[in-house]
């Protein structure tokens, strides 16, 4: 079975419920408006108060010709060492930042992650679910 259309385990299902439940928590006591950077440290202390492993600021290298390189990618939130989050506080999410995710889940080898834009005024209109 091709690996995009197999299930995802029930663990990683249980870290994206959390990861969802602490994202509206965040926005619920900050709302839209402040930097990208504030989201980003309160949902990783919230996911963190929680219970789960949060990796900050991850560097992604990329592989050219068997070689890495650091090109500065950075993944916002690694949660468990499953889930990828990336932060955004934008007007609208554009395509560019879905590419930015799924090129970090390819890249990584990881199969689910979320863009979570908090500069809306309901939550469920910023996050996108992706998986590889």
């Amino acid at each position: 079975m091709d690996s995009a259309f197999a299930p995802l385990p029930r663990r990683t299902e249980q870290i994206a419920r959390g990861v969802i439940d602490a994202a509206l928590s965040v926005h619920r006591t900050l709302g839209p408006g402040p930097l990208e950077s504030a989201y980003e440290a309160c949902l990783a202390y919230e996911l963190e108060r929680r219970g789960h492993a949060v990796m900050k600021q991850v560097p992604m290298p990329v592989v050219y010709e068997s070689v890495k390189l650091d090109a500065g990618y950075r993944i916002d939130l690694i949660i468990d060492n499953e889930v990828i989050v990336e932060v955004k506080s934008v007007d609208a999410l554009a395509p560019v930042h879905e590419a930015q995710l799924l090129t970090y889940l390819r890249l990584s080898g990881r199969r689910l992650g979320f863009l979570v834009n908090f500069n809306v005024a309901l939550l469920k209109e910023g996050i996108k679910r992706r998986i590889l």
